[in-house]
C-alpha cells in the first residue's frame, strides 16, 4: 500500500560463514520454485547501480568505471567469453547474506533481489562474494563446475560486483579501502580457471578478512 510492503518476521542468523553449501542449496531450491514464473516487466525499468552492473556483466551495456577499479575491470573483460545459450529465469541476485539459518529450521531466503539470468549466475555471485570478502572454502570455487560455462559465470559475477561498487562510489569517485586489491586478487584467481590452468585460491592477509559492504 502506497509503496510499502509487509513481510513475516523470521528468526535465524544469516550466512554465509559456516553455511556456504547451505546458501547454495537454499538458492537452488528457491530458483526451482521460481522456474515457471514469467519475466516481470518491471525489470526493464531498473536503473540502480546493480541493474546497470548486471547489464554490463552480460555485455548488454558499456560503461567506464572509476579509476581505482580500471585495472581489475580490464582484466575481467579480457577473461569474458561468449557462453552457450542457457535458460534464463527469475533469480535472486544477492543470496550471500540473505539466507537465514536457525536450529531445526528450514533455511529462509529473504530480501529478494530479482534478475532474469541463468540460476548458475546467482550461484556464481555467492562464490564471487566469498572470493572478495570472506575466506571462501577452496572447494567451493568449483561449486558449479558441472555447468558448462561455470568459469564464465564467475567472471560475470565479479564484473557485476565491481561495476556495482563503481556505480555506488559517490561524488569522490573512489573505491572503498582495500577493494581494488580484492578485485585484482579475485581476477587473478579466475584467470587460472578460465584458461584451464586450474583454480587457485590463496588467502592474502589483510585483503580477504573484510565483509561485504
Amino acid at each position: 500500500m502506497d509503496g510499502w510492503t509487509a513481510s513475516e518476521f523470521l528468526t535465524g542468523q544469516p550466512g554465509p560463514v559456516g553455511h556456504w553449501t547451505g546458501v547454495l542449496s537454499a538458492g537452488r531450491a528457491f530458483h526451482n520454485a521460481l522456474r515457471d514464473v514469467p519475466r516481470p516487466e518491471f525489470l526493464d525499468l531498473h536503473v540502480h547501480p546493480w541493474a546497470v552492473a548486471d547489464r554490463v556483466a552480460w555485455g548488454e551495456q558499456d560503461i567506464d568505471v572509476i579509476d581505482d577499479l580500471v585495472a581489475p575491470f580490464s582484466t575481467l573483460l579480457q577473461l569474458r567469453r561468449p557462453v552457450t545459450p542457457d535458460t534464463a529465469q527469475l533469480i535472486h541476485g544477492d543470496l550471500t547474506g540473505n539466507v537465514l539459518f536457525g536450529p531445526d529450521q528450514v533455511p529462509a531466503v529473504i530480501d529478494f533481489s530479482p534478475y532474469w539470468r541463468p540460476p548458475a549466475f546467482a550461484e556464481a555471485i555467492v562464490v564471487a562474494d566469498g572470493l572478495l570478502w570472506f575466506d571462501l572454502p577452496t572447494d567451493l570455487l568449483t561449486a558449479g563446475s558441472d555447468h558448462l560455462d561455470w568459469p564464465q559465470m564467475l567472471v560475470r559475477a565479479l564484473i557485476f560486483r565491481l561495476v556495482a561498487h563503481s556505480e555506488s562510489a559517490g561524488p569522490l569517485g573512489r573505491a572503498h579501502l582495500g577493494e581494488p586489491a580484492r578485485y585484482a586478487r579475485a581476477a587473478e584467481v579466475l584467470g587460472g580457471c578460465v584458461t584451464f590452468r586450474g583454480c587457485r585460491f590463496e588467502v592474502i592477509p589483510g585483503v580477504s578478512d573484510a565483509g561485504s559492504s
